[in-house]
């Protein structure tokens, strides 16, 4: 059955819990909030205990007549004896009913009113139920085998509407998100983890490996040309500035023209071991650079002074302002990335999760051997959460039974089912009164 509010848990501390005041009835509902469903039941029940109420008044009727004209009419005592069993049914039905909502009449006989006064177990009942017929896991693992949810997901999500429909919902819950995380939190975890994975390291040994693998590999060597083609250049470019520098620096007594050999002769020499060094890979000064480099990656591994210097120099490089500034800048650059991507629809970001999402879709439907995968994993977590909190999730039916009120919540139920229940009395007026009529015409027919 299905409750579609949940009742208080009121209770009036003038008569005890599971009695009913006289003037209540299930169409006391009414008075409570009710969804268009409910309110359409409650109409349904009073019509038909309107009619089951009828069929006795009719009865009673039928009863008054037919005794007193049976002794002028003798064949009015077979109709006396359908009207007064089907009186008897509908009596006996009618308390059988009742009993189960509240006590008929108000008065508090023995095994009645069992709903108000027995809801807990009920609840408890219905719990236990539940879980042991509903939240097992063989019965949860093979009811999503029929289904084949990896399939009909599939093809929902290669759908037109399926991964715009998906995009939407991440978008939505990235800005939520947004909205709840704490810009100072978030930053303060960024800078934590900063701390611990790339400052609390040394830096000496991971960037002496780094360098030793660049510097046997020879990856090195383009950065060398580099350098030593912009040396070139710049000693071909500059040869007033290399004269200049040997005039300032002699003595002042040495001729002019002597300054001006001089200096030509220290450029042709600095120029001619420039393009030596450019020509030659083989090179004296080459060599000497592939030493010192290879030097300098193992000293940033295995000397204590060497990695305490790479140590000051990453303190001074990323001191505290620093690594708060680089956590503040990329949560920043993050956030803004991200909010600026889910908003527009034409982003990179957007266009290209829409893409996966279809694909994954696409593969869904036509890999059998990926969807057998996720069936199974499905199938896998649903178990581990049945055989986890199936008792967690009975007990959800348990606990919020024991919470409702017993008057109200006996009302909830009769308004549910009520309607049905009064078939019961109108079923007993009927078969009451055939079983009178076929009781009284065996017995005349055997006593005469």
């Amino acid at each position: 059955m299905q409750v579609n509010s949940e009742p208080t848990t009121r209770q009036d501390p003038a008569r005890p819990a599971g009695a009913t005041h006289p003037a209540r009835g299930a169409a006391a509902v009414v008075g409570h909030h009710l969804s268009a469903g409910d309110a359409e039941k409650a109409a349904a029940l009073r019509k038909m205990k309107l009619l089951a109420l009828g069929l006795l008044i009719i009865m009673a009727i039928v009863f008054v007549f037919a005794f007193a004209l049976q002794k002028d009419y003798p064949w009015l005592q077979y109709v006396r004896a359908a009207a007064e069993g089907g009186m008897v049914g509908a009596l006996a039905d009618w308390f059988a009913v009742t009993a189960l909502f509240k006590y008929p009449m108000g008065i508090k006989i023995p095994h009645t009113a069992i709903i108000p006064r027995r809801k807990d177990q009920i609840g408890a009942s219905l719990g236990e139920f539940v879980e042991t017929n509903f939240l097992s896991e063989q019965v949860v693992q093979d009811k999503l085998a029929s289904v084949n949810i990896a399939r009909k997901a599939g093809e929902w999500l290669a759908a037109p509407g399926g991964a715009e429909r998906v995009a939407k919902e991440g978008a939505a819950v990235i800005r939520g998100a947004f909205k709840v995380l704490n810009d100072d939190d978030v930053q303060a975890v960024i800078e934590g983890m900063v701390r611990k994975h790339l400052l609390a390291p040394p830096w000496g040994p991971p960037v002496g490996r780094l360098a030793e693998r660049i510097f046997h590999d020879g990856h090195h060597h383009q950065l060398v040309d580099l350098l030593v083609d912009r040396a070139a250049d710049w000693v071909t470019d500059n040869h007033e500035t290399v004269s200049r520098l040997v005039t300032d620096r002699s003595p002042t007594w040495v001729p002019q023209f002597v300054d001006g050999l001089v200096g030509d002769k220290v450029y042709v020499e600095i120029l001619k071991f420039t393009r030596a060094v450019q020509s030659d890979p083989n090179h004296q000064v080459r060599q000497s650079i592939d030493k010192y480099l290879n030097d300098l990656a193992q000293d940033l591994q295995h000397d204590p002074k060497m990695i305490a210097r790479a140590e000051d120099i990453k303190a001074q490089v990323l001191g505290d302002p620093e690594v708060r500034e680089l956590a503040s800048r990329t949560w920043g650059t993050v956030k803004s990335a991200l909010l600026s991507a889910v908003d527009d629809p034409q982003s990179d970001l957007t266009i290209k999760f829409k893409a996966a999402v279809r694909d994954f879709g696409t593969r869904l439907v036509n890999d059998a051997e990926l969807a057998g995968k996720v069936n199974a994993w499905i199938g896998d977590a649903a178990g581990y959460l049945v055989r986890t909190y199936r008792k967690d999730i009975a007990g959800v039916i348990t606990d919020t039974v024991a919470r409702w009120d017993a008057e109200e919540t006996s009302q909830k139920i009769e308004l549910q089912v009520g309607k049905d229940l009064q078939f019961i009395r109108i079923n007993g007026t009927v078969v009451g009164s055939l079983a009178g009529l076929v009781i009284f015409s065996a017995a005349h027919l055997v006593f005469g």
